[in-house]
C-alpha cells in the first residue's frame, strides 16, 4: 500500500481516534448533513499527504469524524471528478483510505440529472445499479492485492443489504424514494439531448459526472457500499430550458431536510456489526 496512505490514515487515527463504522461522501449541495455530527472534528485535505483539492461547486475540501444516531461516522465533503483533471489514481483516493483504516461500509452520494420521466426534480433515487459509459476505470494499471484481486465481482457493487435498510428508512419516514440505474459521463458539459436519450435506450434512469469510479474501488476493496441521487434537475432535453451548476446546488440545498431525515433513520436502523457479505460481524 501507498505509503502516503498509510500515513493519512496515522493523522486521521491521531486526531479522530477510533475507526469509522461508515463513511459518506457527500454530493453537491448536500453538506449541511456534517453539521449534525456530534463530537465532531474536521481535517482539512490539505492536512493529508497526496490528497487533492475539490474544485467542484457546492464541495467542501475536508472531512469530518463525529457521532451520529449510534456510529462513528467519517463524512468527505468534497469529492474529486475526472473533469477536474485529477488521475484516476487521486480520484479514488478516499476510497483506498477508507480501506486502510478498515471502514467497512459507505455511502456515496450524488446531485444527478434525471433520464426517468417519471422522476421529478426533488426526488431522491436508490441507486440499483451503475453504467460506466466513459471509457474509463480506475483499476486499469498494475493492481495492488492489498486492496483487492484483479478481478473483481461487480454483481453485488450496490449492496442488496444496505440498500433494502436504505428502502426500510425511508418507508419510516414517510420519503419517497425513486430506485434506479445511474450513468457515469464524464463531464464537464452537461449531455445533450441525443445522449439522454440513448441514455434511456440503454436502462438509465439518473446521469451525472461522479460516484461510479468510488463504487467500483469499494468493491474491489471489499467494502460495502450504497448509493443515494438527489435528483436535482430533469436531463437535458426532457424540458424546454438549459441546465445550470447553480441549479444542481440548490436543489439539493433544498432536498436536504429529507435527505438528512432518510439518512439518519438509515443510521438507526444499521446493525453495528456489518460484513460485506450481509452477515453480522
Amino acid at each position: 500500500m501507498n505509503k502516503e496512505l498509510r500515513e493519512a490514515g496515522r493523522i486521521i487515527e491521531t486526531r479522530g481516534g477510533k475507526t469509522p463504522d461508515i463513511a459518506l461522501i457527500l454530493g453537491s449541495g448536500l453538506g449541511s448533513l456534517a453539521e449534525e455530527l456530534e463530537g465532531a472534528i474536521s481535517i482539512p485535505y490539505e492536512d493529508l499527504p497526496s490528497f487533492p483539492t475539490s474544485t467542484a461547486p457546492g464541495h467542501v475540501s475536508q472531512m469530518v469524524i463525529g457521532e451520529l444516531e449510534g456510529h462513528r461516522i467519517m463524512v468527505l465533503m468534497g469529492r474529486f471528478h475526472y473533469y477536474e483533471g485529477y488521475e484516476m489514481a487521486r480520484i479514488v483516493r478516499p476510497i483506498h483510505l477508507l480501506k486502510v483504516l478498515g471502514c467497512p461500509r459507505l455511502l456515496l452520494t450524488n446531485a444527478a440529472g434525471a433520464v426517468n420521466r417519471s422522476f421529478s426534480v426533488g426526488n431522491l433515487m436508490l441507486i440499483t445499479d451503475h453504467i460506466n459509459f466513459t471509457g474509463q476505470n480506475p483499476l486499469i494499471g498494475k493492481n495492488d492485492e492489498e486492496f483487492g484481486p484483479r478481478f473483481p465481482d461487480m454483481s453485488e457493487c450496490w449492496s442488496g443489504e444496505l440498500n433494502q435498510i436504505l428502502r426500510n428508512a425511508a418507508a419510516n419516514r414517510g420519503i419517497p424514494l425513486q430506485e434506479g440505474v445511474y450513468i457515469w459521463f464524464t463531464g464537464p458539459s452537461f449531455e445533450t439531448p441525443a445522449e439522454i436519450r440513448m441514455a434511456s435506450i440503454i436502462g438509465g434512469d439518473a446521469v451525472g459526472m461522479s460516484t461510479v469510479p468510488e463504487a467500483i474501488i469499494a468493491a474491489h476493496c471489499g467494502i460495502q457500499t450504497a448509493g443515494i441521487s438527489c435528483i436535482s434537475n430533469m436531463a437535458a432535453g426532457i424540458l424546454n430550458q438549459p441546465i445550470t451548476a447553480e441549479e444542481v446546488v440548490e436543489t439539493g440545498a433544498i432536498a436536504s431536510t429529507d435527505f438528512k431525515a432518510l439518512i439518519k433513520e438509515f443510521l438507526r436502523l444499521l446493525p453495528a456489526g456489518f460484513s460485506r457479505g450481509g452477515t453480522k460481524s
